[in-house]
């Protein structure tokens, strides 16, 4: 069997995992909103007798928003529920919950999967990452604001803010009328939501529950997307011999978590298996992983490992992996030494 044939086998197998369990999807909206709803609830209770027992119970509830946020993301790959419109419905309204419109977002991320570990592709959907070539060959500008872009501070705190609040209020170009309807009802959603309960319980109290929570869970929800991407022995390719099913395995982390973290980030850890089959839900992810031998071997890190990735900057072609900006500098040093070296000794 050829590696090609080996690859389309392996997606083959994902195919019995695909399929939507409507009483599963259901429990999982029951125990996912409920909650929320019960400790958003708590926080704002709790703001009478300490602030820091709400901070306490706001990172509980952030960490219910990152489950609500995977149920909508599943509703955008349509392998929540069997019924397009269902995905829609319950789509529209987790979006609305976690700042996202559905139909934008549902366009980018489907670009991503379609172009992850691309190099001639990089830039809908993604994080920002430059080659070691195109780092050292850019401006000084464009490496500055790259530096800023990729600095752990920016990227988890003025992330969120700038992504979720900022960006995802406008529609893309060339988005088509449907999807800007949908953006334009999830803000005016949002706006009505965010005036009623400031209404209903005053902005200062809105602002102390809501604010801890939605930076909270925006930085884990990129740093998960950050962190099972940008990992040791990670894999990019030029387009020319980029492959689906090895971007979808080799360069998506199995993200080894504790099973109270698994359970609420709804087994995004197995990312290997959502870009190898998007159609799986989430509560389908870890049987496809540990039913399917050829994935055993998978490139897997755990909370202390993933924490490496921060030192990732630069993709090296050469190495094929990620390196930090000083083995960037010394590389370009080396080359221009090694370049200054054969031209001195040229008759």
């Amino acid at each position: 069997m050829t590696s090609k044939q080996k690859q389309l086998n392996l997606k083959k197998q994902m195919a019995p995992y695909e399929k939507s369990d409507l009483t599963r999807s259901i429990m999982q909206l029951v125990n996912t909103l409920g909650p929320f709803f019960l400790l958003w609830f708590l926080a704002y209770k709790s703001l009478s007798f300490s602030y820091l027992l709400t901070l306490g119970i706001s990172v509980i509830a952030a960490g219910f928003l990152v489950r609500i946020f995977i149920i909508f993301h599943d509703c955008c790959h349509h392998s929540f529920f069997k019924n397009r419109k269902a995905n829609k419905i319950v789509g529209t309204i987790t979006g609305i919950l976690t700042i996202f419109p559905y139909h934008q977002w549902q366009h980018d991320h489907n670009v991503h999967h379609a172009t992850s570990g691309n190099l001639d592709k990089r830039g809908t959907g993604d994080i920002w990452t430059l080659t070691v070539k195109e780092y050292q060959d850019a401006s000084w500008s464009t490496r500055a604001a790259y530096r800023i872009y990729r600095n752990p501070f920016v990227m988890l705190g003025i992330g969120p803010i700038y992504v979720f609040l900022l960006k995802n209020r406008f529609n893309r170009k060339g988005a088509r009328k449907n999807e800007r309807i949908n953006t334009y009802l999830t803000n005016a959603a949002i706006a009505g939501l965010y005036a009623f309960m400031c209404w209903a319980i005053g902005w200062e109290a809105f602002l102390m529950v809501q604010g801890p929570i939605f930076l909270i869970s925006g930085a884990a929800g990129i740093w998960l997307f950050y962190v099972q991407h940008t990992f040791e022995d990670s894999y990019f390719e030029e387009d020319d011999k980029w492959e689906y099913v090895k971007a979808a395995v080799e360069g998506s982390s199995f993200y080894k978590l504790p099973k109270v973290f698994q359970w609420l980030t709804g087994n995004i850890g197995f990312h290997h298996i959502h870009h190898l089959s998007p159609r799986v839900p989430n509560y389908n992810l870890e049987s496809a992983h540990y039913n399917t031998a050829e994935l055993q071997n998978v490139p897997t890190i755990t909370l202390s490992t993933s924490l490496k990735s921060l030192r990732f900057r630069l993709w090296d072609e050469e190495a094929q992996d990620f390196t930090g900006y000083g083995a960037a500098r010394q590389s370009a040093l080396s080359k221009k030494q090694s370049r200054a070296k054969t031209a001195s000794v040229k008759p």
